[in-house]
């Protein structure tokens, strides 16, 4: 694949073992804040992901103390001056710089959530801003203790950006979600599982075989069939309900020509475990 080659095994690590794709930030002396390039190789390596067979699944995760600290302030000199003055734009710059090209902050958002692969975040440490919302677009969430969520957007006078206002009421709710975005609070891990933001909250020793225990079942069922229910949850919110009804349909009629739907009936036939092949 192009990736940049400073990016790629430098500050976004990626290797696919055991059916599972392994990508990692690792800009650990920078709280892993992240810049536009990581930003394009990881969609780059979303869609290869998406594409290969043999991945069946993908851990997003982060080296060092912190998950991710959210876009690199330094990103920021590329809308504003030295004095933090925002020069003459053509109108538009700004929602192109924010919406438009691999490298922008929603396009991230939108490969997280469009791919067909089932996709774990491991949290391991604080994530703030964007950070937040690249957990949240990943389809189950393992925590640390030791982490908390922070949508610190407000802190540094911006609105939420990279699809926090369309993920957040999502998860937990309206009056929730516009209490973390208002005041940008820490919350801790504990909490963001007691309102239901994540999967699983563990102790830190207990962190990597939690994120290993997700992803390995992952890798072992059915991924056609995930791929699909992936889709029809993700848009359940958006869609009316004969809109959803006539999807799942297609959906049902398109996974059952899959290897892994024989097999899961030739299993329960007689009365064995399944081994799914993915496709």
């Amino acid at each position: 694949m192009a990736a940049s080659d400073d990016v790629l095994g430098k500050t976004v690590l990626h290797r696919i073992e055991n059916g599972i794709c392994h990508i990692t930030l690792n800009r650990p002396e920078s709280g892993n804040a992240i810049l536009p390039e990581q930003r394009g190789v990881i969609v780059e390596l979303l869609a290869d992901a998406d594409k290969n067979r043999d991945v069946r699944a993908i851990v997003l995760g982060a080296t060092g103390r912190l998950f991710c600290a959210g876009a690199d302030m330094r990103t920021l000199s590329r809308t504003t001056n030295a004095n933090g003055e925002t020069p003459v734009q053509r109108p538009g710059e700004r929602a192109r710089f924010l919406m438009n090209g691999p490298e922008a902050a929603q396009t991230i958002i939108k490969s997280l959530l469009d791919c067909s692969k089932p996709i774990v975040a491991a949290v391991q440490g604080t994530a703030a801003g964007m950070g937040v919302q690249m957990a949240l677009a990943c389809d189950l969430i393992v925590m640390s203790d030791a982490a908390s969520f922070v949508e610190s957007f407000i802190l540094r006078g911006f609105m939420i950006d990279a699809g926090g206002a369309y993920l957040l009421p999502r998860r937990i709710g309206l009056a929730k979600a516009k209490e973390m975005v208002f005041f940008g609070d820490a919350l801790p891990a504990r909490e963001a599982e007691r309102i239901g933001l994540v999967n699983k909250v563990v102790h830190p020793d207990e962190f990597a075989a939690a994120v290993a225990d997700y992803a390995n079942r992952l890798a072992a069922a059915p991924t056609t069939a995930i791929g699909f229910a992936k889709r029809l949850l993700n848009r359940s919110l958006d869609v009316d309900r004969e809109t959803a009804f006539q999807e799942e349909g297609m959906s049902a009629e398109a996974n059952g020509g899959s290897q892994d739907i024989k097999e899961g009936i030739r299993a329960f036939m007689e009365k064995r475990p399944p081994t799914f092949q993915g496709f």
